[in-house]
C-alpha cells in the first residue's frame, strides 16, 4: 500500500494522533505466525495475568478489551447491579466524550458533579452520594475517577485514599478510568499498585492506546468478588476479541524495560519544555496575549489565548479548543514528541501572537 500521510507530521491535538512506538510493532510481529487458541486462552494473554499481578498484586485480574469506552462502560456494569448509578466529575471522558454509552449500552446512571480542577473529593462526593433506599432514585453505588483528568490533573497516592475510604465506608465501589495511568505513574514516581491497589481502588480500566498502542486497553479487577460477571459482559459488551493475544502482546511490550514509564515520560517532559519555554518568553516580556488556566502536571498544557490567533495557530498545528468561549485550547504532547517538535510549536505560537 503507497504511505498517504507525511510521517513528519506532528501535531499537538491528541496523543491519539501518535503512531505505534517501534517496541509494540515488534511485539506484534513475535506474536505473528502459527496458532495460538482464541479468544484469551493464549500464552500472551496467560503472560499477560503474571505481569498485571506483579504491577498490581496477587489478587489482580486481567480482561483485555478493544477500547477505552468499552473498558470504562464493562467495567462500571459489571460493578453495579440494574438500579446503580456512578458518581463522577462533571469533566469526566465517561461523561463528556463517551456519547452516552454507559447510559445506553451499560444502563448505567450518571451523576456528576462540577469540579474545579477535575479531581473529586469526599466532599464533591456527597452531594450525589445520597437517597439510598428511595425507589425514585437511582442507586449510587459506585464513584468513578480519571487519572490523570481530563484537565491534565494528577491525583496523589493519598488523594485516593481518601476517596477510596469515604467511598468504601458508604458502602460505594471505586472504579479508576486510567486511559493516561501511566503519565500519573511516571509524574507521580511511584509504582503502579501505590495509586491504585494499596490506595483501595477496585476496579481500574488500564490504558494503553495513548501510550503507542495500536489498539487496546485493559480491565484489571483489584478487589476479588467486585465484578465477577466480566467472564461474561465483556462478550455481551462486544469487548471480546477472537485474536486476543495480539491485544496482550502490546500491553505485555509496555511492561518490557518499562516502555510504559519511558514513553509517558517522554510525552510529561515535552509538555512541561512547552509551558516553560512559553512561561519564559511572557517572564521576558517577549511574548503577550497569552496565559494558562490549568496546571501541567503530565502531558496536557491548558492555555488562554484570543479565538483569532488560536485559529492561525492552528492553520499550521492541529490542536483542540477547549473551551472556546473561555479562549482556553489544550496542547498534548506524545511519546513520539520530540524537542524539535515542541521548539518549532513554541516558535510558530510566537509568530502568530506577534501580529
Amino acid at each position: 500500500m503507497k504511505q498517504l500521510h507525511d510521517p513528519g507530521q506532528r501535531g499537538f491535538a491528541s496523543d491519539n494522533y501518535a503512531g505505534v512506538h517501534p517496541e509494540v510493532l515488534a511485539a506484534l510481529a513475535e506474536a505473528n505466525g502459527g496458532h495460538q487458541v482464541s479468544y484469551g486462552a493464549d500464552v500472551y494473554t496467560e503472560r499477560l495475568a503474571e505481569v498485571m499481578r506483579g504491577h498490581f498484586g496477587d489478587r489482580a485480574e486481567v480482561f483485555p478489551v478493544f477500547n477505552g469506552t468499552g473498558a470504562n462502560v464493562t467495567a462500571l456494569t459489571a460493578l453495579l447491579p440494574r438500579w446503580g448509578a456512578v458518581i463522577a466529575s462533571s469533566n469526566a471522558h465517561l461523561h463528556t466524550d463517551e456519547n452516552g454509552a454507559p447510559e445506553r449500552i451499560g444502563g448505567l446512571k450518571l451523576l456528576t458533579v462540577d469540579t474545579p480542577d477535575g479531581k473529586l473529593t469526599p466532599e464533591h462526593i456527597d452531594r450525589e452520594a445520597w437517597g439510598w433506599g428511595d425507589e425514585h432514585r437511582a442507586q449510587p453505588l459506585a464513584v468513578s475517577i480519571t487519572q490523570t483528568t481530563e484537565l491534565g490533573t494528577l491525583y496523589t497516592p493519598g488523594e485516593i485514599r481518601a476517596v477510596a475510604e469515604h467511598v468504601h465506608e458508604k458502602g460505594m465501589a471505586l472504579h479508576m478510568d486510567g486511559a493516561r495511568i501511566a503519565n500519573a505513574a511516571a509524574a507521580l514516581g511511584v509504582p503502579l499498585r501505590e495509586f491504585t491497589t494499596d490506595a483501595g481502588v477496585d476496579i481500574l480500566s488500564f490504558g494503553g492506546t495513548k501510550n503507542g498502542l495500536l489498539y487496546g486497553e485493559a480491565i484489571v479487577t483489584l478487589t476479588p468478588g467486585r465484578a465477577d460477571g466480566l467472564v461474561y459482559l465483556r462478550k455481551l459488551n462486544m469487548q471480546l476479541a477472537s485474536k486476543m493475544r495480539f491485544v496482550s502482546a502490546q500491553l505485555l511490550a509496555l511492561f518490557d524495560d518499562d516502555l510504559y514509564l519511558r514513553s509517558a515520560g517522554r510525552a510529561n517532559a515535552m509538555a512541561a519544555r512547552l509551558r516553560a519555554a512559553l512561561e519564559d518568553g511572557i517572564a521576558r516580556g517577549e511574548i503577550s496575549g497569552l496565559g494558562f488556566s490549568r496546571p501541567t502536571q503530565a502531558n496536557g498544557v491548558f492555555a488562554v489565548l484570543a479565538n483569532d490567533v488560536a485559529d492561525r495557530i492552528r492553520e499550521r498545528v492541529k490542536f483542540y479548543d477547549w473551551d472556546r468561549a473561555a479562549g482556553e485550547v489544550r496542547w498534548m504532547t506524545s511519546f513520539d514528541t520530540t524537542e524539535d517538535d515542541v521548539d518549532a510549536f513554541v516558535a510558530v505560537i510566537r509568530e502568530e501572537l506577534a501580529r
